[in-house]
């Protein structure tokens, strides 16, 4: 059985009902985490670098958090929209009304916080924005269960690459980007986290929601599908990439075919391929539309189905790991749950350390990563301890509660307007 924690005023937020899942709230924590030691850079990390492990370490390390703690942070989003929404069986009539209004609401601040954010002038790609626009979109998928969630979300993710491969090539080059998010089209296509992409993973976690995740059948299940996902993306964009020349068909492309590859010597391939794969290396949502064997790159934030489908993978060894863990060392990993159950006042307040002070990933700092973290769960669980919900988690809550007591005030009873309690 999941190990869950009671939480000071439950009554008050939906997916609190049934008690915090402690797994779920560990695996956010790593979630933000990862993305600290992303917008702190690689010179940040000083367990791994020095004279112990040496940089390759704190690079193979950083590249590890790249783009996954982003997939990651979405998917786990999509697991707390099945937790606000009923778990296992969807609310109906007034309580699903309800769940509506608390989502627009969250789809709302978080869009507004995000911008706020994004004005600090930190050097990094805020998410939150976008995370309101996927609420947005997730909205009309409440009711549906986890075979057709997890439908919608292989659609997407086969889907949803190709054709914004296909709408961006006739749209043309995008123009240089001024902020995390310019407007509709970079939420959907340009953007550093597209909804063609990223909907797979939110919609994803709402189908992982919608089952029973205490159950060994289903962890079971969950884990086999995640190493089957992340060998088919990972192990699948290498194959094609490498033994099966997709690498030196887009030299090629950069090289505007000028040279045949296969005549070249293999001293000047090497360092072609090595070129090539730096570049792929350094997407920011997308690939470029010069040729379709950039579909075929399973990079961080290269946004293709092979990607999707590795990150995606990833994500679901990292919940089953995060939940077994939890249910045989709960009081031991209390600090990561505590800064998991407040992620987005964690989230939050590390941009705003980082644009005060102004730190850039590029700076070289040992230990800041480390600092970062442990500040993190040293406030986040004397917070917890003492003042039970997270700030920012308690007022959005609120104000969700709030507008959610009018909608169903100002509507009709509709019929199974009782609905059933979250996790029943």
């Amino acid at each position: 059985m999941a190990q869950q924690i009671p939480q000071r005023g439950a009554h008050s937020s939906p997916d609190a009902r049934g008690g915090r899942i402690v797994g779920i709230d560990v695996a956010r924590a790593l979630a933000v985490f990862g993305m600290f030691t992303v917008h702190l850079g690689v010179g940040s990390i000083g367990v791994f670098g020095g004279d112990a492990f040496g940089e390759s370490a704190a690079e193979t390390f950083h590249q590890l958090t790249r783009g996954r703690s982003s997939a990651l942070f979405a998917f786990l989003a999509g697991v707390s929209l099945a937790l606000m929404t009923g778990r296992t069986r969807p609310v109906e009539g007034t309580e699903l009304q309800r769940a509506r209004a608390r989502i627009l609401v969250r789809a709302l601040v978080l869009a507004l916080l995000g911008v706020m954010l994004d004005l600090t002038g930190a050097p990094i790609a805020v998410i939150l924005t976008y995370y309101g626009g996927f609420f947005l979109l997730a909205l009309p998928l409440l009711r549906l269960r986890a075979a057709a969630l997890g439908a919608v979300a292989a659609a997407v993710a086969v889907l949803g690459p190709v054709l914004s491969f296909a709408i961006r090539d006739r749209m043309g080059e995008p123009g240089p980007r001024v902020g995390s998010i310019g407007g509709i089209t970079d939420f959907l296509l340009t953007g550093y986290y597209p909804a063609a992409t990223f909907m797979a993973f939110v919609v994803a976690g709402m189908a992982a929601g919608r089952l029973d995740l205490a159950a060994p059948r289903v962890r079971a299940a969950l884990a086999a599908g995640g190493a089957g996902l992340a060998l088919l993306g990972y192990g699948g964009s290498w194959l094609l990439l490498y033994p099966l020349g997709g690498i030196d068909r887009l030299i090629q492309v950069r090289l505007g075919g000028a040279i045949d590859l296969s005549d070249t010597d293999p001293a000047l391939r090497g360092p072609l391929r090595s070129d090539i794969a730096t570049e792929l290396n350094d997407l920011h949502g997308q690939v470029p539309t010069d040729s379709p064997w950039y579909l075929v790159v399973a990079t961080p934030h290269s946004g293709t189905g092979l990607e999707i489908a590795g990150a995606l993978g990833t994500a679901l060894l990292v919940l089953v790991a995060c939940m077994a863990a939890a249910d045989i060392a709960a009081a031991p990993l209390y600090p990561l749950a505590a800064a998991g159950s407040m992620a987005l006042t964690i989230y939050t307040g590390h941009i705003l350390v980082i644009a005060a002070l102004g730190f850039s990933f590029t700076d070289v700092a040992p230990f800041r990563l480390e600092i970062f973290v442990i500040g993190a769960l040293l406030l986040a669980t004397l917070w917890r301890m003492l003042l039970g919900r997270g700030p920012l988690e308690r007022a959005l809550g609120s104000a969700g509660d709030a507008v959610a007591e009018l909608v169903a005030a100002a509507r009709p009873p509709v019929e199974g307007g009782s609905g059933r309690p979250p996790g029943g």
